[in-house]
């Protein structure tokens, strides 16, 4: 009797174990269907497709790792598509950039060849041919360093220097332009020692940039650099007067190419502040800008100290 109440125990634990065991199976063969549809779907392109699975799970690794490649792969697209954005944007303004200039400086000059003009018109159209040359020769070297840049091939000199006796030397050159376009300015460095590692020529074309893009750009009458430090970082920040920038395009201005509207027929390329960009970002720095339309955009520069 005994032996038999054994014997039925026995197999009531062995009936529970194969139903857990059916169950598992159950529960395992219906998580390789949805893994089977997750990967035809992934397959098929849909890389917003997902495998959701239970922590006890036994398939859940593979759930995860599969979400994981999914996910990589959608990061890789999404990549991919804003590449050939900027592919397209690039050749946009490269025919404007490079195409309609050239245009116009052949006929210049096949107006020259052909005496269709001369005197003193003759020497304007010359000086004109002139302007539009040294602007393709700026705009084709802007353009090389930018793709060096975006390479990783551009080749840093770093090294310690002062940060505030080096912008004295930048704005220094500048005083002079601004004065000859009638800009009022207003320098704020301190006179201490700021030690820090920095690539001179990069720093001096960061600065250059901003200072360019107030010139060409903003209508501004006044310019303002302001240098202020601490132990950890120093921030510097140009800031201008003049008509500002939107709100649909300060998103975008560090982006290469981009132009806003109402600079399209200025003299700039659209590359001074992405390269601006890049070189603060191999300083391990970063560079933001804050605009109010009518009144004045202001960039600021963070680069962290190091030695």
């Amino acid at each position: 009797m005994e032996l038999n109440l054994y014997l039925l125990l026995a197999l009531l634990i062995a009936l529970l174990v194969i139903g857990w065991l059916l169950a598992k199976l159950h529960r395992v063969r219906g998580q390789l269907s949805l893994i089977k549809d997750a990967l035809m779907d992934i397959k098929d392109g849909n890389m917003n497709r997902r495998v959701l699975a239970r922590e006890s799970d036994l398939t859940k690794q593979i759930c995860y790792d599969i979400n994981e490649i999914a996910m990589s792969n959608q990061s890789r697209l999404i990549q991919q598509k804003q590449s050939e954005q900027a592919y397209k944007r690039l050749m946009t303004s490269l025919s404007h950039d490079v195409k309609t200039p050239l245009a116009s400086l052949v006929g210049y000059l096949e107006a020259v060849e052909s005496k269709m003009v001369t005197g003193a018109e003759q020497e304007e159209y010359i000086r004109v041919a002139m302007e539009k040359a040294h602007y393709l020769k700026d705009f084709v070297t802007a353009l090389f360093e930018w793709v060096k840049l975006d390479a990783g091939e551009q080749i840093f000199h770093f090294e310690v220097c002062d940060l505030n006796e080096l912008s004295r030397d930048i704005m220094a050159d500048w005083v002079p332009l601004l004065e000859s376009h009638d800009l009022t300015y207003e320098i704020e460095i301190p006179e201490t020692e700021y030690m820090t590692r920095v690539d001179p020529t990069a720093y001096t074309r960061i600065l250059n940039n901003l200072l360019q893009n107030i010139l060409t750009h903003s209508g501004a009458r006044q310019v303002t650099l302001t240098v202020t430090e601490t132990e950890q970082q120093a921030k510097i920040m140009v800031a201008d007067n003049g008509k500002g920038i939107s709100d649909a395009d300060l998103p975008h201005i560090f982006e290469r190419m981009y132009q806003c509207d109402h600079s399209r027929s200025a003299r700039g390329n659209g590359l001074g502040l992405s390269i601006a960009k890049e070189l603060v970002n191999a300083h391990k720095g970063t560079i933001t800008a804050d605009s109010i339309p009518e009144a004045g955009t202001t960039f600021t520069i963070i680069l962290p100290k190091a030695l």
